[in-house]
């Protein structure tokens, strides 16, 4: 069974990024950002723009630094209304061959990536020496959405209100139910005295 091809992807080949480094722009068509749209449950997306910059860092690493930037449209919490917003952020990440990430069942981090700096990032693989800075493109774009979106105006008003760890009360004018009593002590009072 194959993986299921990313709404957004352009592969970039690691051995051809320098220490110099390049630039890159991902620019979405109209059919990439609707299939982004359906991906993280929005209304739409459009104008999706990254510009990135790639170099080669410590000989086996690619660092990827962007910005991006896009039209959404996401669905009020509380009304379900439409929700616009521009979304505009930047990232980084660090991607290292496969062969030098250490497996999830070895402790700790390897030697190798001991002088990175506690500031980096952990590095992700590079499968076949490949980088799809689309998807990066598309997982920043979920990261930087705002995940309670609300249209201007519009209040939360709960329902339910807890007023306590054994009280449940549905208003304020509900009074709250007794305290339950505790199972074990119609066991004492049948207790014999000795």
């Amino acid at each position: 069974m194959t993986a299921p091809l990313p709404e957004l992807s352009r592969i970039i080949i690691a051995d051809k990024v320098t220490t110099a480094g390049g630039f890159e722009v991902v620019k979405a068509t109209d059919a990439e950002c609707a299939a982004l749209a359906e991906r993280f449950d929005l209304l739409s997306v459009s104008g999706l723009t990254a510009k990135l910059r790639l170099r080669r860092v410590r000989s086996d690493f690619v660092k990827v630094t962007g910005e991006l930037e896009a039209d959404v449209v996401q669905r009020c919490v509380v009304t379900l209304e439409p929700v616009p917003a521009h979304v505009k952020e930047e990232f980084s990440a660090l991607f290292a061959p496969e062969h030098l990430i250490p497996k999830e069942e070895e402790d700790g981090e390897s030697d190798h990536f001991q002088y990175l700096g506690s500031d980096e990032d952990f590095p992700e693989a590079m499968p076949g020496g490949r980088i799809d800075i689309g998807e990066l493109v598309a997982q920043n774009l979920s990261l930087a959405l705002e995940p309670y979106p609300r249209r201007e105006g519009v209040e939360f008003t709960p329902i339910l209100e807890d007023v306590g760890p054994d009280t449940l009360s549905l208003t304020e004018d509900t009074p709250p139910e007794p305290p339950r009593q505790n199972p074990f002590a119609a066991l004492s009072r049948l207790k014999k005295p000795s």
